[in-house]
Formats: C-alpha cells, sequence, structure tokens
C-alpha cells in the first residue's frame, strides 16, 4: 500500500492541505496601515513584531483538517481502486469549492480594507491548494497504471 506511487502523491496532497495552517492565503494593509494576514486558523495582524490573532476561524480550520486527512484515508482504501479513483474525484471537487470559499473571504476582507485582489496580496497559501489538486491528479494516474497492470496479468492467466 504505502509502496505504490499513488500512495506518495496522496501524501504529499495531504501535507500541501495541512500547510495552509502555516502559510496565509492572504496578506493586506488596512485602512490604518497595518499589516493583517488571514490563514485558515484565524485573521492576524502584526503587533511589534508579534503576530496577534485577530479572529478565529473555526469553520475553516474545521474544514482544512477534514480536507488534509481525507486523502490519508483514501490511502488505506487501496483494495478497492474504483472507490479510490471516486473519492479523489470527490476530493478534488471539496478543494475547488474550499478554494472558492476561501476566495470569497478574501474578497470580503479585501472590500471592508477599501482594496482590491491583487499579486501583492495573495500569500503562499492560495498556491497549496492546486498543488494538492496536481497531487492528486497524479495520484489518478498511478491508480489507473495499476488497474492496467492487473488487467494485463489476468489476461496471462
Amino acid at each position: 500500500m504505502i509502496q505504490r506511487i499513488q500512495s506518495i502523491w496522496l501524501i504529499l496532497a495531504s501535507v500541501m492541505i495541512f500547510a495552509l495552517f502555516l502559510f496565509p492565503y492572504l496578506q493586506y494593509s488596512d485602512i490604518g496601515g497595518m499589516g493583517k494576514a488571514l490563514y485558515v486558523k484565524g485573521a492576524y495582524y502584526g503587533l511589534e513584531g508579534q503576530a496577534v490573532r485577530e479572529k478565529f476561524f473555526i469553520l475553516q480550520t474545521v474544514a482544512t483538517v477534514l480536507l488534509g486527512a481525507f486523502p490519508l484515508y483514501i490511502i488505506f482504501k487501496f483494495r478497492n481502486r474504483k472507490l479510490q479513483i471516486q473519492l479523489i474525484v470527490l476530493e478534488i471537487v471539496l478543494i475547488v469549492l474550499f478554494g472558492f470559499w476561501l476566495y470569497t473571504l478574501s474578497s470580503a476582507a479585501l472590500i471592508e480594507a477599501k482594496q482590491f485582489l491583487s499579486a501583492r496580496n495573495i500569500g503562499v497559501g492560495f498556491f497549496l491548494l492546486p498543488i494538492s489538486i496536481i497531487f492528486m491528479l497524479m495520484a489518478i494516474g498511478g491508480i489507473r497504471r495499476d488497474e492496467k497492470l492487473i488487467k494485463s496479468a489476468d489476461r496471462l492467466r
């Protein structure tokens, strides 16, 4: 199970999602010029070189943990490759919806600060979700290669 390449891709996808706890998905300055950052665990602002939590995002935190743990669950469904592919597609859809949710929250925060979303506002966390989707697609490719190998072995019997 772990020695299969799709297991590595799924672990990497899970790591990318959990990395959202470390990296902000939005950085901006408010009207007063104070620097702020949005993480999945909350909104932070800088005060004397320290990050101070302004808001706590419990729903984003729970959703991130569930999205990060789901690829690890998918690894253990290795006996049913068809179900594994369906679960990966479900995870990709959920990641896209989660990304849209983060985008709407970012837009709302920027409107409140009277700014627009631009390249200088985007944090590292913004790029982690598409990278995890790429890893998921690579896992699907590995599962399909396994399926072909098993079908060719069955033909030889």
